[in-house]
């Protein structure tokens, strides 16, 4: 049975990762500059209670990791994600949340490697079912087991 601490550092760590979706997907519609992004979602929305709902305290430093990594290896992420889409399918063909999740997810799979395949790749599936149906749940499930068997072997 995982200990309090565990269980709220997980907590934590999956409210950083929906957080870092947002502020990704943010990047991309407002062209908002890294530290002004990152100064924005660490005084009012990590941990922050918006229009009564209260957002989980999230693990900042891992937020932060997530952010600026998929930042400074965009391309090489996005190349990784095309490169695992089927043949009909181009990276811009996804929705920005897809694009954001997919970032994301890639990124920890290349860079995390104290967090563990299964739940790096579980973890994005809830992120997506807090935007999508099922069906993407799939979509996602399958890229990213993909991008894990290439980059973690």
């Amino acid at each position: 049975m995982p200990s309090h601490t565990a269980k709220s550092r997980s907590k934590a760590r999956a409210a950083a990762r929906l957080a870092a979706v947002q502020a990704l997907y943010q990047q991309e519609m407002e062209g908002t500059k890294l530290p002004v992004l990152l100064t924005e979602f660490h005084q009012h929305r990590l941990g922050a209670t918006i229009e009564e709902v209260e957002y989980a305290d999230a693990d900042a430093n891992f937020f932060d990791d997530i952010v600026k990594g998929v930042d400074a290896r965009r391309d090489e992420i996005d190349a990784l994600i095309a490169s695992k889409l089927a043949a009909d399918w181009s990276f811009d063909r996804l929705d920005r949340p897809m694009r954001q999740i997919l970032r994301a997810g890639t990124y920890e799979l290349l860079a995390r490697n104290d967090v563990p395949t299964g739940a790096a790749i579980s973890e994005y599936l809830d992120v997506t079912a807090a935007f999508y149906d099922r069906r993407e749940k799939g979509f996602v499930n399958g890229l990213l087991d993909a991008i894990a068997k290439e980059v973690r072997s």
